[in-house]
């Protein structure tokens, strides 16, 4: 099938698009998938495409991809912020894993050099499944999101010096005594390649500074002011295999060079642009990439030394989340965030496939053994999704991540309490504050408080939806309680138990839309808002603006229609239950809506002498 590429990329898609939803919809997520579909199309299934080698080949520009828009999205200040995290979890964690895992590999007959090598190897993570994992669960901007994108990208770096190193190490030979010549050994330490790579790897960042800036950002600047979409979509793919291709002809990562790119375009203007142009081709990418490791298991070494791939594949990953659970507490994450950490960066990663099969071309890792750590490498991948399906099934009920933290004393009761200090409940308290009233903020996110109290604001942890935090906060002598949190069962559910044993207390709450609206309105909610309403109609009314009618008459014409679609939300409530009154009253609604705007202030366009644009 290797001749038919045709065939071959027919058979990699159907396998993806009938079993990565399937996995998904079963709960197991994509990336198992994708794997079980590698598995079956690949050499030791099916048989229906043979070639894996190349096929890793094609994927691997997906982990550059992903790295290129993990960069785009993390900005030099968030860099600057994960200081600690990087030093004290990043470094830490390699440098431990990999001690304790040599030190089992000494023990198991390996060479001290090789040891140190494998251990390396192992000491990895895979940024595509600790990423893609954190992203489904939307988890990026939690500490266990931030504490594991801070690992990965000391791990992305240290990918450079490890492969440096290998040469020096493989002196000694592996576990079967491969002899290098000493002359070889010589000529590794006088390569001044082994010596410059720090320098090497500060120019090219500096260049990609001045490239960036002064290159890149005018090219975007002009390809977007030409309105070509596909050309714009066929920049950015050329400025992700570019920075990858600069630093790979310099002898580093291609991965760390498409990370570099997006970090220094991350402040552009065009960045948002980038990111949903490139995000589909880093997602199909990246589900090749699972197919080939899936295509890469052999099951002949599996089938021959089960135990000892178990022990193995058993032993790293229990060291990995061992450790990293420890590091996770000495910062004092949370329970729960500190057990999905350790699960998210437990397997091996795809630059573990790189450093073997870098360490066997040095002479310091024999076949027999390369061919039984490949496997496991790729068995620990498959791990992963399991290791995180037995979490979410098992352990998050009982540990329930929201409660892993005790809520903080609440030492002061207000006459307002505001559940939520996200950008909604921002809003609202910023205009309190100005008016002089005094309020109790409670919020879920560790994040979100640390990040608010270097403001100067108090803001105390805790779940709104527990009864006794409510009591503790002084809801029962509160006028006022503002839910202002995310998710609309959460908002309902907060509302619901205010409203059963607060009911002399107001509640003020934050609607989803239209329907959510009404289930407020049906248990008493009189008081709340629309989250995306009144925007909406702000910015319509600058669009009309534009259009060229006059400010004055888009402001009546805004109110004329705030005033009617909210009699029609409280007209249909009445309703709500009977579908065919309600899609008659909506569209009895519509065809007002026109003489109701009218009637209330009839627009004036403006001469193009008194248009904004026209001057």
């Amino acid at each position: 099938m290797e001749n038919n590429i045709l065939l071959a990329i027919f058979v990699l898609l159907a396998a993806s698009v009938a079993l990565a939803p399937l996995a998904k919809a079963l709960g197991l997520g994509t990336v198992l998938g994708y794997l079980a579909a590698g598995i079956l199309i690949g050499p030791y299934g099916l048989g229906l495409v043979s070639d894996s080698e190349l096929i890793r080949q094609i994927a691997e520009f997906g982990i550059v991809m992903m790295l290129f828009l993990i960069g785009l999205d993390l900005q030099p200040s968030e860099v600057w912020r994960m200081r600690h995290k990087v030093l004290g979890l990043g470094v830490t964690q390699l440098v431990i894993t990999t001690v304790i895992l040599a030190l089992a590999l000494l023990v198991a007959g390996f060479t001290l050099n090789t040891a140190i090598i494998v251990g390396l190897a192992l000491s990895m993570s895979s940024t595509a499944i600790a990423i893609q994992s954190a992203q489904q669960r939307d988890i990026t901007r939690t500490d266990a999101g931030r504490a594991s994108l801070a690992v990965l990208l000391v791990q992305d770096v240290a990918v450079i010096p490890i492969l440096a190193a290998i040469p020096l190490l493989a002196v000694s030979g592996s576990r079967h005594a491969v002899h290098v010549e000493l002359d070889h050994a010589v000529q590794a330490i006088a390569d001044p390649l082994d010596w410059v790579t720090p320098l090497i790897l500060i120019g090219a960042f500096i260049g990609a500074i001045v490239a960036g800036r002064y290159l890149v950002r005018p090219v975007l600047g002009y390809v977007a002011r030409t309105g070509v979409r596909e050309a714009f979509t066929a920049l950015g793919l050329a400025i992700v295999f570019g920075a990858a291709l600069l630093t790979q002809l310099e002898g580093l990562s291609p991965a760390l060079g498409a990370f570099i790119g997006g970090v220094l375009l991350a402040d552009s203007e065009y960045r948002h642009e980038l990111e949903s142009n490139l995000e589909p081709f880093k997602g199909l990418l990246l589900g090749l990439f699972f197919i080939s490791v899936g295509m890469s298991i052999a099951f002949s070494v599996l089938w021959s030394e089960p135990l000892r791939l178990l022990a193995l594949v058993g032993g790293f990953v229990g060291v990995k989340i061992a450790v990293m659970f420890g590091l996770a507490s000495l910062f004092r994450m949370h329970l729960a965030d500190r057990l999905l950490l350790a699960i998210l960066l437990s397997q091996a990663g795809e630059f573990a496939f790189v450093i073997l099969q870098f360490a066997q071309s040095a002479g310091a890792l024999s076949a027999e053994d390369h061919g039984l750590l490949a496997v496991a490498v790729a068995l620990s991948m498959a791990t992963t999704p399991l290791l995180l399906l037995a979490f979410d099934r098992l352990v998050a009920p009982r540990l329930d991540a929201r409660n892993a933290r005790d809520s903080d004393d609440i030492t002061e009761h207000r006459k307002i309490v505001v559940l939520g200090y996200g950008r909604f409940g921002q809003i609202i308290t910023r205009m309190l504050r100005a008016q002089g009233f005094e309020t109790t903020l409670i919020d879920d996110d560790p994040a979100q408080i640390e990040l608010v109290r270097k403001f100067g604001v108090k803001v105390f942890y805790g779940d709104g939806s527990r009864l006794d935090l409510l009591h503790a906060a002084g809801v029962g002598e509160a006028e006022l309680v503002v839910v202002a949190v995310g998710g609309a069962d959460r908002i309902l559910d907060i509302a619901r138990k205010v409203r059963r044993h607060f009911p002399d207390v107001t509640i003020a709450a934050r609607a989803i839309d239209r329907g959510h609206a009404h289930e407020l309105m049906a248990m008493g909610v009189e008081v709340f808002e629309r989250e995306t309403f009144l925007s909406a109609i702000s910015l319509g009314a600058k669009v009309l603006v534009q259009l060229g009618v006059a400010p004055i008459d888009a402001h009546h014409m805004a109110q004329a229609f705030e005033r009617h679609d909210n009699q029609l939300l409280t007209d249909s409530f009445a309703v709500r239950e009977d579908e065919d009154a309600y899609v008659g009253m909506v569209r009895q609604s519509m065809s007002l809506l026109n003489e109701t705007m009218e009637g209330d202030e009839p627009p004036t366009p403006l001469d193009k002498k008194d248009s904004p644009r026209g001057e």
